[in-house]
């Protein structure tokens, strides 16, 4: 039986042309600048963001971790929405390596506006926490593959620059929101100091993100503590050719993720177990629920399992569901298929 994975848009696999890319790059030593393809990744990335440079690491954790570390002091404070990602899935990284606190707002599906941000500022006072960063996600992954407005950017970058704060932008997904806006990918980048961007989940990379900033000082100390945590990669051009193999051949199928989405969405509304708004799927993410059901969250996942179709529990009786370039528009309805049988 050939399982058809929902889990998460990171298990797809190197395409044989990718691998083929990777089997050829022109490699060098990274630590010492020499990789000619990590070189031109990080060009070509820092270019697609309006940004003067990039830095390769090896993980979307790390790209965010050391806009972290960068933009703060021990002591400090960093405001994210609640289900943020750095809030939910990087260990604890921003206390345990940078030694600040998160300021966690509740958002709507994962988005918080202007006036929320502006409220989370820690007043001036040698009483209390200094508010260093402010940090957004688009799209959000805990919000359901959300895209976050430009305009309530735009608001929200108002604030901080009135009140002299910087701004980091957790874009793992944010091919993702350009391909269903149509907006350049440097509109939403303009108006962050950094920038993380991950090649691993749908543009189908094995592995890699980057952090791209317009202050070159800012990215050579992000070189630093990457090698501090231990992301310093020798012949990375490997790696690299991946990233730019998807950054030439798949970001504009990305459409078709949010198309199969939006298809296996409506086959969900239609089975009564399932409570799901499909006008909330945006891009390649799916979240519903299976309130009052006779099978727990966990036997749920495993019956679906058993029947082929694997997905995450996500706390409570939520679920989530993720298409991706290994997922066919044929595999949408055979896994709408199994929801049906397994949900009768």
């Amino acid at each position: 039986m050939t399982l058809i994975d929902l889990r998460s848009d990171t298990v797809t696999k190197p395409t044989t042309a990718m691998r083929k890319a990777m089997a050829q790059a022109d490699v060098g030593d990274d630590v010492y600048g020499e990789d000619p393809t990590v070189n031109k990744l990080q060009d070509a990335v820092a270019a697609l963001l309006g940004k003067k440079a990039a830095l390769f690491v090896p993980s979307g954790t790390m790209a965010n971790q050391l806009a972290i570390r960068v933009h703060t002091q021990p002591g400090q404070e960093v405001i994210a929405e609640s289900k943020a990602h750095i809030v939910r899935y990087e260990q604890g990284a921003a206390a345990a390596l940078s030694g600040v606190q998160l300021h966690c707002i509740p958002g709507d599906r994962g988005l918080v506006g202007a006036d929320l941000v502006e409220a989370a500022i820690r007043p001036s006072d040698p009483h209390t926490v200094r508010t260093a960063l402010i940090c957004l996600e688009n799209t959000h992954n805990g919000g359901g593959g959300t895209i976050y407005p430009l305009s309530t950017i735009e608001r929200i970058r108002a604030v901080a620059v009135d009140r002299r704060i910087p701004m980091h932008l957790d874009g793992a997904r944010l091919f993702n929101a350009v391909t269903a806006t149509t907006l350049p990918a440097a509109s939403y980048a303009q108006h962050f100091e950094t920038v993380s961007l991950c090649l691993s989940k749908g543009l189908g990379a094995p592995a890699g993100s980057l952090l791209a900033s317009n202050d070159l000082a800012l990215i050579e100390r992000a070189r630093r503590f990457r090698r501090m945590y231990g992301g310093a990669m020798r012949q990375a051009g490997v790696l690299a050719a991946a990233g730019l193999y998807a950054l030439e051949h798949h970001v504009a199928r990305l459409k078709t993720d949010h198309d199969n989405a939006k298809r296996l969405a409506r086959r969900l509304q239609h089975i009564p177990a399932i409570t799901i708004s499909p006008q909330h799927v945006e891009t390649n993410i799916i979240v519903f629920d299976v309130p009052g059901h006779r099978l727990a969250p966990a036997a749920l996942v495993a019956a679906l399992k058993q029947e082929g179709v694997l997905i995450n529990a996500v706390g409570g009786t939520s679920f989530r569901a993720v298409t991706h370039l290994d997922v066919s528009t044929e595999a949408i309805d055979q896994a709408a298929d199994v929801f049906a049988r397994v949900l009768r």
